[in-house]
């Protein structure tokens, strides 16, 4: 998949990783979607890489397993920037 995709695929992972993400996170739709794209690079670079033990993204296609890492890789890209971006109450 190009880069292109994975952007698109990254705007996506990143709106269903805010609807799957439990709780209230902060910042607007243009720090959601930019966290689902770094997500879906993520996600699915380490699916690449797990899956033929290279760092290609030229070299994989579009399927269920890259969307759902995507989605995953999002998720986790929320809760990091909630950890690193929230307040504590002390």
């Amino acid at each position: 998949m190009n880069i292109l995709a994975w952007i698109a695929l990254g705007l996506i992972a990143g709106a269903i990783a805010k609807a799957i993400y439990p709780g209230h996170q902060g910042g607007g739709i243009l720090a959601t979607l930019l966290l689902g794209i770094v997500g879906a690079f993520v996600g699915g670079s380490l699916g690449i890489f797990f899956t033929t033990g290279t760092f290609s993204l030229a070299a994989s296609t579009l399927s269920i397993s890259g969307v759902i890492l995507a989605i995953i890789g999002a998720i986790v890209a929320i809760f990091f920037w909630n950890l690193f971006t929230s307040r504590s109450a002390a």
